[in-house]
């Protein structure tokens, strides 16, 4: 049984002030295997004091000061890749196979801030006119469970890099995996106060970094619910804002694909981090005239995907983080066979031998139209919903009829083809053939998927104000 009470702040772990303690369950046995001592806003006020006192060093440096300190980083964390594995699995259920590699993409984004920094102008000449790139001041990082360690790392580096100081509030679900990335934070010997963090509710410590006036930046990565609620309650101290939110992100499979590759790719950017994941291609909108071969397909693949242990290499889909979220899935699987959906695959309940965990059947539906539950509401689960169209602009038309913005997907042979029908996707970033990622490209979305951009220039920018000097 393993036990937190402490906190990370001023560069040192102190005793939580907070005295709400919560078990630490795994999810692949619903078992307790740890406790956690939640943070309150005393333990948030600490934090926002240690930050605003480091910033007015830290506001202050240097490119270079900086981007040692994100070589530090990257080094620190590095070296525990194996032990953030670990927790991953165990506390959140992530296969071991996709926990190494969006933890290894986390320990690289400080490599790839610190290269986004040195592209970065801080100072620009408007005739006489001198325009510098200012740190907006003491950051609130608010951070999600579907990927702990990598997103920890991703707000943290562009923040330091724009020379910003922060205070982190990472999911109170994912403990275990935060303690082990203040190890690596603590190793890397930081100045005091440019990285605290607290561990507690989002209505507690979430909500007093947003109300908080020595706070004046906001970057969450969560649902739209809480981003809109970030919005109108920050807006009494006027907080700069960044939030990425959630997705139902389109797969456009054009008539010319080919499905001994579409397909298996179709199915891995459903099923991605066990379909807990923003960027997940839960649409998948395929032509009429192939949509039998699409279900055939999918039925001869979807046997590569299998469930189970997370710690198992073969594993494909893990369970899902909690037995709220296990319900959640459940009842959007009734919804969809409800309103009329054909389950081809899956389907309600645990899969057969897995009926400890909280584990899904990677499920797909068949028959759906656009306007059911299913295809409109993020289900954050591995469930992937098949839609057709009659030509390319029905898909376009599709893919943009709803309310997210996040990600979206074109598979196709005909690449120019297939660029000109992303051209026209209303979202934030758009993958052909695949499931990419460049960490110098902005992340982000259109409508209710967000506002602001991650990563690269774009995600240091976020964190700077411009200033300008006349003469």
């Amino acid at each position: 049984m393993k036990t937190i009470t402490q906190h990370y702040v001023d560069g040192a772990f102190v005793e939580s002030h907070g005295r709400e303690v919560m078990d630490i369950v795994n999810p692949s046995t619903g078992k307790v295997i740890g406790r956690v001592t939640l943070g309150d806003e005393e333990d948030t006020r600490r934090a926002i004091a240690a930050a605003k006192r480091a910033l007015a060093t830290y506001g202050r440096s240097t490119k270079e000061e900086r981007a040692k300190i994100l070589r530090r980083l990257h080094e620190a964390v590095a070296a525990r890749i194996d032990d953030l594995t670990a927790a991953m699995v165990e506390e959140y259920g992530g296969t071991s196979t996709f926990s190494r590699i969006i933890i290894e993409a986390g320990a690289k984004v400080f490599l790839s801030a610190e290269k986004a920094l040195q592209e970065l102008p801080l100072t620009r000449n408007l005739g006489k006119t001198t325009v510098t790139l200012e740190p907006a001041g003491v950051c609130g990082l608010i951070t999600p469970w579907n990927a702990n360690s990598f997103f920890l790392c991703a707000k943290l580096a562009s923040a330091l890099a724009a020379g910003c100081t922060a205070v982190h509030k990472p999911s109170e679900l994912s403990s275990l995996q935060t303690q082990v990335w203040l190890e690596c934070i603590h190793e890397a010997k930081l100045p005091k106060g440019l990285c605290n963090v607290v561990t507690g509710r989002g209505n507690v410590v979430g909500a007093e970094l947003v109300r908080n006036p020595d706070v004046a930046k906001i970057s969450f990565t969560g649902s739209v619910a809480v981003g809109k609620s970030i919005m109108r309650d920050g807006a009494a101290t006027m907080k700069r804002v960044t939030l990425e939110l959630g997705g139902k992100s389109p797969n456009i499979l054009l008539d010319d694909a080919d499905l001994k590759t579409a397909i298996p790719n179709a199915l891995m950017i459903a099923f991605l981090n066990s379909g807990q994941a923003c960027a997940a291609g839960t649409r998948l909108l395929v032509p009429k005239r192939r949509l039998d071969e699409v279900k055939q397909a999918i039925k001869d693949t979807i046997a590569a995907f299998p469930t189970g242990d997370p710690a198992d290499s073969k594993t494909a889909v893990g369970p899902m983080v909690s037995r709220t979220q296990y319900e959640r899935v459940q009842s959007y699987i009734r919804k969809g066979i409800e309103e009329g959906a054909e389950v081809l695959a899956g389907g309600e309940g645990h899969p057969q031998g897995l009926e400890d965990g909280f584990f899904v059947k990677p499920t797909v539906f068949v028959n759906v139209r656009n306007d059911m539950t299913i295809a409109r509401e993020e289900i954050f689960g591995p469930v992937l919903c098949v839609i057709a169209y009659d030509d390319d602009e029905d898909a376009i038309r599709i893919a943009n009829d709803t309310d997210f913005g996040l990600h979206a997907f074109v598979s196709g042979a005909d690449i120019q083809r297939a660029r000109r029908v992303a051209s026209r996707i209303l979202a934030g970033r758009i993958a052909i053939n695949g499931m990419l990622d460049d960490q110098q490209a902005p992340f982000g979305g259109f409508k209710h998927s967000g506002v602001g951009r991650e990563f690269g220039t774009y995600g240091i920018e976020a964190f700077l104000e411009a200033r300008a000097i006349l003469e």
